[in-house]
């Protein structure tokens, strides 16, 4: 059976209907999808402990940089593509499958050394492991490439609804047996075997890969640059645990690191989904910057509406949080996670910038500024390092500043956003989240001694009441706008 049906939409439909369908399936599947994966996350974290996230960590390390280099890159190549052929499709497949063999082939012999760097034996067992994701890469990456060149991604959230309630349920049967770090590894493999399984039914990708890649230049050369971009991001993003992870115990990195991903639960888990779709919209309409301009601050505006409160409120709850959600054992978490919660709302609004970019045919953008980040956040990590978790949590509140500065200054005149109307988006919900957070701490200190659950619920009742009541008083028109375009979009 060929996909030569999928390679574009099958009737005219308007673009704003196909966003909106897009980011009611995208958005809505991420969220149940991630309700499931956090219940049972954090149910896990309860039963684990720091330990078994540390070595967890720094496998992670490789295995995110193999990954950076799995293809995926390839396929957002398919997808801006203008015209696509059916002999393309198969040599993305043939593409997939000789890379990702490659990768797992490569990881094996990482495995040692990765080990011998940890001076964590177990490391080499885990990576070896691990190397199974390479398999299921070409069965997610080619489905996913072919629905999103039609925006159809009701099937996608299908899959990663059904993936996620696989992978929680392994997760937390791993934890209750004893599996100890084993169960962050398994939990991983059937959620992308899950998927990759029911992405290849749903997209009907099933073809004989050709390797023979004569003509498939262009495609190569996107992924290529896309690549090198998430090689840099890789250079960032992993860039502090690869240097703790030599001078921290498996312990204190498990704390460092958990501590990262509560506070990077906005940016890594919702965000993605609707980069994913700006970058199938923004693709489409590539050819009207003034249109893609437009799109691109509207969604700013949108996204950071959310992520401000949300990170403001995760600096001030953080406490009753780590203790609520996580337990007593993970009490060392809460001033980590309040100083990276201030550090967030900055790389937010910067990861937006990639898909606009991209889309526009400049992905060359993207690579370098991830290039110049790499430079200085590993060179502050590598300075705050040296005082532990809350010197690594301090390094990206005064890296990131001048990253985005840096960042901001080659992308947007990329976009053709102005400097000026980002922040006229951003500066009305900024306003009222800082109210917000100083109302909520002023709660907080005239509380009386309250266990974590009721104290959390407190404040972050008295925190949306505020946040909310603020905007209806003194930005009534920022929060019409805001409605009006939430109201397109569903």
């Amino acid at each position: 059976m060929t996909p030569s049906h999928l390679l574009d939409a099958k009737a005219p439909e308007s673009l704003h209907a196909q966003v909106r369908r897009a980011v009611i399936w995208r958005s809505g599947s991420q969220i149940v999808g991630q309700m499931v994966q956090w219940a049972s996350t954090f149910l896990v974290i309860r039963l684990l402990d720091p330990r078994d996230y540390g070595l967890f960590a720094m496998a992670q390390v490789v295995l995110v940089f193999l990954n950076m280099l799995n293809g995926f890159g390839l396929a957002s190549g398919l997808i801006q593509a203008a015209d696509v052929t059916e002999r393309q499709v198969r040599q993305l497949f043939g593409m997939l499958i000789a890379l990702n063999a490659a990768l797992a082939a490569f990881q094996l012999m990482l495995a040692p050394l990765a080990a011998a760097y940890y001076r964590q034996p177990i490391v080499a067992d885990m990576l070896r492991v691990q190397a199974l994701l390479y398999l299921t890469t070409p069965f997610i990456a080619l489905p996913f490439a072919l629905l999103s060149r039609r925006m159809d991604f009701r099937h996608q959230a299908r899959a990663n609804i059904c993936a996620s309630i696989a992978a929680a349920a392994a997760a937390l049967g791993g934890a209750l047996a004893g599996w100890g770090v084993w169960t962050l590894v398994i939990a991983p493999l059937v959620l992308f075997a899950v998927r990759g399984a029911m992405m290849t039914w749903s997209a009907r990708s099933f073809v004989w890969p050709v390797f023979d890649f004569r003509g498939a230049g262009h495609l190569a050369r996107y992924g290529g640059i896309v690549a090198a971009g998430q090689l840099f991001w890789f250079g960032q993003s992993q860039a502090d645990v690869f240097i703790a992870g030599r001078l921290f115990s498996p312990h204190m990195l498990g704390i460092y690191t958990t501590s990262l991903f509560l506070a990077q639960i906005f940016v890594s888990k919702v965000v993605p989904p609707l980069n994913e779709v700006a970058f199938s919209a923004y693709a489409r309409i590539q050819h009207d910057p003034d249109a893609i301009a437009a799109a691109f601050v509207r969604s700013v505006k949108i996204i950071m509406a959310a992520a401000l409160p949300f990170y403001f409120g995760l600096a001030v709850t953080a406490e009753p949080l780590v203790l609520t959600a996580l337990g007593p054992k993970w009490q060392e978490a809460a001033p980590i996670v309040q100083l990276l919660a201030l550090a967030m709302p900055l790389m937010t609004l910067l990861v937006l910038y990639t898909p606009a970019c991209d889309a526009l045919g400049r992905p060359g953008v993207g690579v370098s500024n991830g290039a110049i980040g790499a430079g200085i956040l590993a060179t502050g990590f590598l300075i705050g390092a040296q005082w532990g978790p809350v010197g690594l949590a301090t390094a990206w509140i005064v890296a990131y500043p001048i990253y985005l500065a840096i960042s901001s200054y080659r992308a947007l005149p990329v976009i053709g956003a102005s400097g000026r109307a980002i922040v006229m988006a951003i500066a009305p919900v900024l306003v009222a989240s800082s109210v917000m957070a100083g109302s909520v701490m002023l709660v907080d200190r005239g509380l009386p001694a309250l266990s974590p659950l009721p104290r959390l619920a407190i404040l972050v009742a008295a925190g949306a009441m505020v946040y909310t009541g603020w905007l209806v008083l003194f930005a009534r028109a920022t929060l019409s706008e805001l409605i009006a375009t939430v109201k397109r979009s569903g």
